[in-house]
C-alpha cells in the first residue's frame, strides 16, 4: 500500500478537503470586502504562509490579519511595487520568487517585508482577462503539489470575485490602443466647429415710444391709467395735486389788477401833477410782469393734468410708487408705446459677450411661455458696460423680433449665436480668460 505524501502538516488526503472547504467558504461570501479577508486568511492554515496580500488591478485590496488597510503603508506599497513587477509577465501559472529576481531597489525591502519564499498566483477571469493576483510569502519551500492546489483555489477565487464585482475600472478595460484612438478622436473634436452662443436675461421693451416726464415741480395727485392700459390722444394720464397751483394764480391775478389800477390812477393824475406822470411807464411795465406772471401761474395750472398726445399703449409698473411722492420737471413718469411695435433688450454680462456679427440671430424664450421661441436678430450692440439691477456691469444688446405675439414688459432670457469657432474656444473661453486674470497674462 502507497504511503501517503506529506506536505508540511498536512497529508496530500487533508489537503484535498481543506481545498473544497475553502472553495465552499469562497461561494458562500456575500461581497467583494469579505471575499478579500476570506481569500488572504482562510487558507493561512492550510499553507502555513506568513502573509498573504490580495492585488486587484495593481491595488492591494486585503491584507492578512488587517481589518482596515492603510492604503500609503510601507507594506502596502511594497506589495504593489512587487505586482506591478509580475504583471508585466504572461501567462496563468503561479511562480515562485525570491529575493534574486527582483531589482536591487526591491530586493533592499524584501528582508524587512517579506518572507524569504513568496509565490505569486495570478488570477483571471472566465474570459482569460487578468484581474491581479495573490501574493503568498512563508519561510519554507513551496512543495509543487501546493502549487497544484493552491492555482486550482486561484480558479475559485477569480471567479468568485467577478461575480462579487463585475465590472472592473474603464482604464483595465480599455486596450492601450482603444485609448489611443479615443484620444485622437477627442483631439480632433475639440477642431470641429461649432457656433458660439450666449445666454442673457432679456425684456421686450417698446420701440419709438414717447417718453412722459412731469411738466412741473410738483406732488403727483392720482395716476389716471394702468399699466398697460390703452389710451387715445388726449385722455388724461396723471393728475397733479394743484392747490398751491391754484392759490399762485389768484394771487398772481389779484396782483395784475393791483397793477393795473395804480397805473390808471396815475395815468388820471398826470395832467394835473407831472411827478405822477413820470410814473406812469414805470406802472405800465409793473403792469406788464404781473400779466406775465399771472400767464405763467395759468400755464401751471394747466399743467397739473397730464394728457396723452398719441394713441398707444401706457408703459409703466406700479401707479402706487408715485401717488403723493414730489416729482421735478423732466422726472420720467410713464412711455406711451405703441404695442405692435416692440424690441427685446439683452443684457449681456461683460464676461459673456461674444462676437456678434451684423447679421446675429438669436431666440427669447419667455418666462411665462418657455417652450416657445422667439426668432430674434440683433440690431446693436452697446459700445460700453452699463450697470443693471444687481449691480453688475453688462452690454445692451438691441434685437428686433421676427414675429409678433410678444407682450410688452415680458422678461425671459436671449439665446444669441455669434461666429463660429473652434469646440476647444467654445468649452475652455471662460476658463481660460479666467485664468489669464489670476494669473496676470
Amino acid at each position: 500500500m502507497t504511503a501517503p505524501v506529506e506536505l508540511g502538516t498536512l497529508t496530500l488526503e487533508r489537503l484535498v478537503g481543506a481545498l473544497f472547504d475553502l472553495q465552499r467558504r469562497a461561494h458562500a461570501c456575500t461581497g467583494g470586502v469579505e471575499l478579500g479577508y476570506s481569500i488572504v486568511n482562510d487558507s493561512q492554515t492550510v499553507f502555513g504562509f506568513r502573509h498573504a496580500a490580495l492585488v486587484i488591478d495593481g491595488k492591494v485590496q486585503a491584507l492578512t490579519a488587517i481589518s482596515t488597510l492603510e492604503v500609503h503603508a510601507p507594506f502596502v506599497a511594497f506589495i504593489e511595487r512587487l505586482a506591478a513587477l509580475q504583471e508585466r509577465e504572461e501567462g496563468f501559472e503561479p511562480r515562485v520568487l525570491g529575493p534574486a529576481a527582483v531589482p536591487d531597489d526591491i530586493r533592499r525591502d524584501w528582508a524587512e517585508f517579506s518572507a524569504a519564499h513568496a509565490l505569486w498566483v495570478p488570477l483571471h477571469t472566465p474570459r482569460g482577462a487578468v484581474l491581479g493576483g495573490l501574493w503568498l510569502a512563508r519561510e519554507r519551500v513551496w512543495h509543487p503539489a501546493e502549487i497544484t492546489f493552491i492555482a486550482q483555489l486561484a480558479d475559485t477565487y477569480g471567479y468568485a470575485w467577478v461575480a462579487l464585482r463585475p465590472r472592473r475600472p474603464l482604464r483595465r478595460r480599455i486596450s492601450r490602443p482603444l485609448t489611443a484612438v479615443i484620444a485622437l478622436a477627442l483631439l480632433a473634436a475639440l477642431a470641429i466647429p461649432v457656433r458660439q452662443t450666449v445666454l442673457a436675461p432679456a425684456e421686450v421693451v417698446p420701440l419709438d415710444s414717447r417718453v412722459v416726464t412731469a411738466p412741473l415741480d410738483g406732488v403727483v395727485a392720482q395716476f389716471e391709467v394702468k399699466p398697460n392700459q390703452p389710451v387715445k390722444a388726449g385722455d388724461v394720464l396723471v393728475r397733479f395735486e394743484d392747490t398751491a397751483l391754484n392759490a399762485q394764480a389768484d394771487v398772481a391775478e389779484r396782483s395784475l389788477q393791483v397793477a393795473e389800477a395804480e397805473l390808471k390812477s396815475s395815468a388820471q393824475r398826470a395832467f394835473a401833477d407831472a411827478e405822477s406822470g413820470s410814473r406812469v411807464d414805470l406802472l405800465a411795465a409793473r403792469v406788464e410782469q404781473k400779466r406775465t406772471e399771472r400767464d405763467y401761474a395759468r400755464a401751471l395750472q394747466g399743467r397739473s393734468v397730464l394728457r396723452s398726445d398719441r394713441d398707444g399703449v401706457a408703459v409703466f409698473a406700479d401707479p402706487d410708487h408715485w401717488v403723493g411722492r414730489p416729482v421735478q420737471t423732466g422726472e420720467r413718469l410713464l412711455e406711451i408705446a405703441d404695442p405692435r411695435k416692440a424690441q427685446v433688450r439683452v443684457d449681456v454680462a461683460v464676461g459673456d459677450l461674444i462676437e456678434l456679427p451684423a447679421d446675429a440671430s438669436g431666440v427669447l424664450f419667455p418666462d411665462n411661455d418657455p417652450l416657445h421661441g422667439f426668432d430674434l436678430k440683433v440690431k446693436n450692440v452697446a459700445y460700453e458696460a452699463q450697470p443693471i439691477a444687481g449691480g453688475q456691469l453688462a452690454y445692451r444688446v438691441d434685437a428686433e423680433l421676427q414675429e409678433a405675439g410678444v407682450r410688452l414688459g415680458v422678461r425671459g432670457t436671449a439665446k444669441l449665436a455669434g461666429e463660429r469657432v473652434p469646440l476647444v474656444v467654445y468649452l475652455f473661453r471662460r476658463p481660460v480668460a479666467a485664468a489669464r486674470q489670476w494669473l496676470g497674462l
